[in-house]
């Protein structure tokens, strides 16, 4: 190897496409404001259809599934702290907390990087 041709470094990290399908599988969690459950169903669907094409879908597709477990299990918490009146903050702190967290993901499982979202309960392995 000389200066004048140096041999092509392989790429680090995963493919386009693997980072594409991580990303939607983090954003896919957004379906939740439009159908009842979406934020589950996404998730879920991204991860079963693509998880055995790359390892960092499978990954990634784990990670957001989880993080919407643990979210929908919070929201379900604020609901019945609504009897109290405090329930009623703090859905609006989960909601805003949720979708800056699935933002950060999606921005960072784009770049390649695997993400792990914080105070996330890993049910699925």
């Amino acid at each position: 190897m000389t200066e004048d041709n140096p041999q092509p470094v392989p790429p680090a990290g995963p493919d386009e496409e693997a980072r594409k399908w991580a990303l939607i599988a983090h954003l896919s969690g957004l379906v939740g404001f439009l159908i009842p459950f979406g934020s589950l169903i996404g998730p879920l669907l991204v991860w079963q259809l693509k998880k055995d094409a790359d390892p960092f879908i499978d990954d990634q597709g784990k990670e957001a599934l989880n993080f919407q477990i643990t979210v929908a299990i919070a929201g379900l918490i604020c609901v019945l702290l609504m009897v109290v009146l405090i329930g009623l903050l703090l859905i609006w702190v989960v909601i805003i907390g949720a979708l800056v967290l699935m933002v950060i993901a999606a921005v960072k499982a784009n770049e390649g990087q695997a993400y792990r979202y914080p105070f996330v309960w890993r049910v699925i392995k």
